[in-house]
C-alpha cells in the first residue's frame, strides 16, 4: 500500500556497504522491499538535497567564524614566539586549551578540543595532545595546528583548517620537500573541483581524492598519505554529504551546489607530518577555498629556547 505502483525505490542503501555512513537499512527490509516488484536504489545523493545543502544563513555564519579561526590560528602561532621568547613553558595542551578559550572569548564552539602536534606527533594523523605530559614546544620544532569551530547559534556550520609551522628562522629541508608536495596535492584537488563546477561537469567525491592522492602519489609517498582527501562539512564538523573518498570508500556521491567539505591531503612521517587543509564551498558556477590559503611554512619562535 505504501509502495503503491512504484517502480524505483530510494532507500538508505549503499551497493556492496561501499558508503557505510548511507548504507543504514538492514538487508530484511531491503528483500521485503524488493519482493513487492520495486528496483531499490540508494538514496545517497537524493540525502544530499536535503541534509547536505547549506542555505545562504549558513553560508554567512561559515564565513564569519573563518574569520574568527583564521584569526586565532594566527594568533596561535604567536603565541608560540611569545611563550618562547619570554623563556616560558608552552606545551602541546597548553596551546590546544588556550585555542578553546580564545574560540569562548570569540564566541566559538567546537565538539571536540583542536590538534596541537608537535614534531613526531605531527606524524600522527589522530593525535591528540594528552593534559598530562604533553611535549614541550621548543626551538627547533615542527607544528601542526588542526582547528575547527563554529559560531556559537543554531543551525551554524563548521570551518576547519590545518596549518603547520616551524620554531626558527627556516624549516629544515626534509621539512620543507614535503610541506611542497602535500601543498601541490592540496591545490590539485582544488583546481579540479573547481574547473569542473565552472564547466558544469559532474564529478564524484572519489575523484577529488584520485586528484590529490595522484600527487602524493607520483612524488613516492602515497603509502604516507594513510586517510581520505577530505570530509563534508555542515553542522557537524564530519557531515552527511560526498566525502573526498577513495581509500576508506570508494565514495561514488556527486559534489552538489550548496555544499561544503574538507580538502587536507597529508604525508605523515615518523619523525614529523603535513597536513594543510583547506573547506571548499560549491556554488552553482563557482568551488573554491572559504578562507585563508597556507602557501609557505609559518617560521615562528625566533628566539631562545
Amino acid at each position: 500500500l505504501v509502495l503503491g505502483s512504484a517502480k524505483r525505490v530510494a532507500m538508505q542503501y549503499s551497493p556492496q556497504n561501499a558508503i557505510p555512513y548511507v548504507s543504514l537499512v538492514d538487508g530484511g527490509t531491503i528483500e521485503l522491499v524488493r519482493s513487492f516488484g520495486p528496483e531499490v536504489v540508494t538514496s545517497a545523493d537524493l540525502v544530499q538535497q536535503f541534509e547536505a545543502r547549506w542555505s545562504r544563513a549558513q553560508v554567512e555564519s561559515h564565513r564569519a567564524a573563518g574569520k574568527l579561526v583564521d584569526g586565532i590560528m594566527a594568533a596561535a602561532f604567536r603565541q608560540i614566539t611569545d611563550q618562547i621568547q619570554a623563556g616560558k613553558k608552552l606545551t602541546e595542551y597548553d596551546l590546544q586549551q588556550w585555542i578553546l578559550q580564545q574560540f569562548a572569548a570569540q564566541g566559538l564552539v567546537t565538539d571536540d578540543g583542536p590538534i596541537v602536534a608537535v614534531n613526531e606527533n605531527s606524524g600522527n594523523p589522530h593525535y591528540e595532545p594528552p593534559a598530562a605530559n604533553s611535549r614541550q614546544i621548543r626551538a627547533g620544532d615542527w607544528v601542526l595546528l588542526d582547528v575547527w569551530a563554529k559560531l556559537n547559534q543554531p543551525e551554524a556550520v563548521y570551518y576547519d583548517i590545518t596549518w603547520v609551522g616551524y620554531v626558527g628562522e627556516e624549516a629544515p629541508a626534509s621539512h620543507r620537500k614535503i610541506f611542497t608536495v602535500v601543498r601541490e596535492a592540496r591545490d590539485a584537488a582544488v583546481a579540479f573541483v573547481s574547473r569542473a563546477v565552472s564547466r558544469d561537469e559532474t564529478i564524484r567525491g572519489y575523484q577529488v581524492d584520485d586528484a590529490a592522492r595522484g600527487v602524493i602519489r607520483r612524488h613516492g609517498y602515497g603509502d604516507r598519505f594513510v586517510h581520505r582527501t577530505g570530509h563534508s562539512i555542515g553542522e557537524e564538523v564530519h557531515s552527511t554529504g560526498a566525502n573526498m573518498d577513495n581509500l576508506e570508500t570508494h565514495d561514488e556521491r556527486e559534489i552538489i551546489a550548496g555544499t561544503c567539505f574538507s580538502v587536507e591531503p597529508g604525508i605523515y612521517l615518523p619523525e614529523f607530518g603535513v597536513r594543510l587543509e583547506v573547506d571548499v564551498y560549491v556554488d552553482e558556477r563557482s568551488a573554491g577555498p572559504t578562507g585563508a590559503v597556507q602557501n609557505e611554512i609559518v617560521c615562528v619562535g625566533k628566539g631562545k629556547a
